[in-house]
């Protein structure tokens, strides 16, 4: 009843005349809220910081700086407390960085509104618009508000924001008895907020704003989907929990040894405190937090922002990508690819010219336009136009338009009235439907079934079709219908809304990476497998459209969406169906689009991808990721990276837990054996400086692994560390605990000095160390290949640690602090060795596996 009431009172003339006042305008403001879309509430540096120190992880980082600080480990307490405010630093600025880039973007919900208020216009802010207003609609702007049109002229309005669909549909005024509906279909009387009008203009009474509009109901539905915490997050808690629990029972273990089996409680507190500083995983959470802050800035170097940061850790295990065609394949940008006249056909080159046959279908196709044209396909016409027919007598800018002929319910075509400056007669010139067409040439039945098979060939190639007709009217009174006039058929134009350059090549880098590509759009099938072979989809043959979709249950989806790469003509809530029948099928989905109705299913995918350039707020807000440039290349981009980050991270970890195993073995073992103790908590101190660096620097610029995206995407439920990898890693630490232990009991036995034998362990330890990371590097290639490829953090932070050692090993104050002593050419020869010897024999192993998989390569001719 309020609905018809608000209709009503539309239609009232003083209403139309002078609209709101000022002041009721300023009243229903401050009593129903502003025209805003819903959007999530944004977050303040204080938000973000409290965010951050509740990660579990965190907080364990803390609680390790303040055990140092208890027992007076201030260096070490100072530099944990320095990692927690420079990862606190990085996170708060990139997420900074991302909300104000994301606040720049929001010109959608919220554009410029031509109001009359006073019985005067007055151009405001849209968020000022209330309901009620007497907006007016003119081609280029966006509607501010759901609204009725109380009068209109030639009025299209593109609502591919809300339906997928790509060309737009006619307006009408309201005759006083339709109420509201959903967006969608010709001849509706009312526009919807946030859509876009691309020719003629016209007058409407707002009806409803903010989250009452069609685009603010979509967007209340989305609060309701719940983002999951990944895999990642809940292995490395679980890992760096393990590494407490294990370093604070060896802690009390080796204290109780020192106390009870040498009577050194001192000297068992020192051990302990060695050993737990060993053990300590402090590197586990800055590796994760650093990698994955850095990683989004670098992302956001190629024009990817990120929202969340679970999406650089999912990408690597995507295995779907959902796209939307229109402005994601394509360029939502129409084209002349055809032109039909006369039995012949002339397909449009860039490169080539255009047959004097063609000017004239042209000449009046671009005189069916408008001068200066909004529409897509009346741009496109006028370009084409321009290259064409500049130089010959078939452009004519200087005629007058005297009288349009808008599009009707009745008869979709339009008609234009010129007269030339020297001409008696009228120039009438018409487009429209190629039915609407042919019935304004009254053509026989054999010339209509002609024309028709053309209009069905092109449609067939996917393009957009459009019939051309012209008249002469003798000057006099202009009749009030364009049936009136005596058209003669000219031709047919069709239009191709192309896709972009590079979509071919990154899809077959899509399915190279073991990423297939599913289409979803509100478009036609035919279109949409038209564009699916034009993009190099695998399979464009088979097809499901949206009456398929809404009768089948969910169990039908999953069983026949396994083997169907495009879905047509489907509404919002089908698009998010899509979505969960993939992921029931066990999927890792991606889902990119750029409107109102992707934003349910870019909230439950498990990576959604908005376009920041077209898309809405809605989208953008529902997205894990944003495309600053709207490139689909883009998301290939970032799923390269997305591996690269996860690639890094998996090294970095495997390098802690690599190292660690050698420092806390030499820690405990001299303590269970009664030998001289090896490190002191200097020396692990000294370790953690080369460990640090290497985990949050050198690590996360590692250039990516070859054929990066070659191989196919990790599973979803895959550990971060399988046994294999666990295993490798141990086996590795181990082997360089054998060789440092090993070079310190010779030294022992030998008979040298208890800080000869420490000082030779000690650079062995270092040694093996470095060659640990280069050896780490990577999985497909050998240290000695990773020696040629740059990493210039790699090439610093050795410097230093080699530097430092030589400044510890000969420097006398040093010295007595690391309790060394200075060692011969020849025993520094010998340490390097044996840090050398320590990863030969999985360097071998890597070696024979490389060979064996370039020998497979070889015999598939691959």
């Amino acid at each position: 009843m309020e609905r018809g009431k608000q209709l009503n009172a539309a239609m009232e003339p003083e209403s139309l005349m002078s609209g709101l006042s000022q002041k009721e305008a300023g009243d229903r403001l401050k009593d129903e809220g502003a025209n805003e879309l819903p959007a999530s509430k944004r977050r303040t540096i204080f938000d973000i910081i409290k965010d951050v120190m509740r990660e579990p992880m965190f907080l364990l980082l803390v609680a390790c700086g303040l055990t140092y600080l208890v027992v007076g480990e201030l260096p070490d307490a100072l530099m944990l407390s320095a990692f927690v405010f420079v990862v606190i630093g990085i996170t708060v600025y990139q997420e900074r960085k991302v909300e104000r880039a994301l606040e720049a973007l929001r010109d959608l919900s919220s554009p410029r509104a031509l109001v009359i208020r006073d019985g005067k216009q007055a151009r405001i802010s849209g968020r000022e618009v209330v309901r009620g207003d007497i907006i007016v609609l003119a081609e280029g702007d966006r509607v501010p508000a759901d609204a009725v049109v109380i009068s209109c002229s030639n009025l299209l309005i593109d609502e591919s924001l809300l339906t997928g669909e790509a060309v737009p549909v006619r307006k009408m005024e309201w005759d006083g008895k339709l109420e509201k509906c959903l967006p969608g279909g010709d001849d509706l009387p009312f526009t919807y907020s946030s859509t876009l009008i691309v020719q003629g203009h016209g007058i409407a009474r707002v009806l409803s704003i903010g989250i009452n509009t069609e685009v603010g109901k979509i967007g209340k539905s989305l609060q309701q989907i719940e983002p999951e915490e990944t895999l990642l997050q809940k292995e490395t808690g679980g890992l760096v929990k393990t590494f407490a629990i294990a370093g604070a029972l060896l802690c009390l273990l080796v204290i109780a040894i020192f106390g009870f089996v040498r009577s050194d409680w001192l000297g068992g507190f020192l051990a302990g405190l060695a050993l737990a500083m060993a053990v300590l995983p402090e590197e586990f959470p800055v590796v994760l937090t650093i990698f994955l802050a850095l990683g989004a800035w670098r992302m956001s170097k190629h024009n990817v922002l990120t929202r969340s940061m679970n999406a650089i850790q999912n990408l690597g295990s995507a295995t779907v990508l959902c796209v939307d065609k229109t402005g994601t394949l394509t360029l939502n940008a129409m084209s002349v690819k055809m032109l039909a006249a006369g039995g012949r056909r002339h397909t449009v080159d860039a490169k080539g010219g255009m047959p004097e046959h063609f000017h004239e279908l042209l000449e009046y196709a671009v005189l069916a336009s408008q001068k200066d044209p909004f529409d897509p396909m009346e741009k496109a016409l006028k370009a084409l136009g321009r290259e064409h027919l500049a130089s010959t007598e078939h452009l004519h800018g200087d005629w007058n338009l005297m009288k349009e002929y808008a599009l009707s319910k009745s008869l979709l075509a339009l008609s234009h009235v010129w007269r030339s400056p020297s001409g008696r007669d009228f120039v009438i010139a018409s487009k429209g439907a190629p039915e609407a067409i042919i019935d304004l040439c009254h053509m026989g039945e054999t010339e209509r079934k002609k024309v028709m098979a053309e209009v069905l060939a092109m449609s067939g190639q996917g393009l957009r079709v459009l019939g051309v007709a012209r008249a002469i009217f003798k000057k006099g009174e202009l009749p009030s219908s364009q049936h009136d006039f005596d058209y003669g058929f000219v031709g047919l134009v069709g239009f191709e809304d192309p896709v972009r350059e590079n979509i071919s090549s990154s899809i077959r880098e899509c399915y190279a990476a073991g990423i297939r590509v599913v289409m979803i759009t509100g478009d036609y099938p035919g279109t949409a497998q038209h564009v699916a072979r034009e993009a190099g989809f695998r399979n464009a043959t088979q097809v499901i459209n949206g009456a398929q979709l809404e009768r089948m249950s969910d169990a039908e989806l999953q069983m026949v969406i396994s083997k169907t790469d495009i879905f047509a003509r489907v509404v919002p809530e089908q698009k998010l169906r899509i979505v969960n029948a993939l992921k029931a099928n066990g999927e890792v989905v991606v889902m990119s689009g750029d409107g109102v109705n992707d934003a349910p299913a870019l909230k439950s995918a498990n990576i959604g991808i908005a376009m920041g350039g077209r898309g809405t707020d809605v989208a953008r807000e529902s997205a894990a990721l944003v495309l600053l440039d709207d490139n689909f290349a883009s998301i290939v981009k970032a799923a390269r990276m997305g591996r690269k980050i996860y690639d890094n991270i998996r090294k970095a970890m495997s390098y802690i837990i690599s190292i660690h195993v050698p420092i806390a073995g030499s820690a405990i073992i001299p303590v269970l054996f009664g030998w001289p103790l090896m490190l002191f908590p200097v020396h692990i101190a000294f370790l953690e400086l080369i460990i640090d660096p290497v985990c949050s620097i050198v690590f996360e610029g590692e250039a990516e692994e070859k054929n990066i995206m070659g191989r196919k995407p990790r599973r979803k439920d895959e550990p971060l560390f399988d046994t294999r990898t666990l295993a490798w890693s141990a086996l590795q630490g181990i082997s360089a605990l054998i060789i440092t232990m090993g070079m310190f009991l010779i030294a022992l036995s030998s008979g040298r000095p208890e800080g000869e034998a420490r000082a030779l362990a000690f650079t062995t330890l270092v040694i093996a160390n470095l060659c640990i990371i280069l050896s780490t590097r990577s999985q497909n290639r050998t240290a000695l290949e990773m020696l040629r490829v740059p990493n210039s953090a790699l090439l610093y932070v050795g410097i230093a640690a080699l530097s430092m050692l030589a400044l510890v090993l000969y420097v006398p104050f040093l010295q007595g602090l690391f309790l060394f002593a200075p060692l011969s050419p020849w025993e520094i020869a010998m340490c390097i060795a044996a840090g050398a010897l320590s990863i030969a024999a999985f360097e071998l192993v890597k070696m024979s596996r490389l060979w064996k998989h370039r020998g497979q390569e070889d015999a598939t001719g691959g």
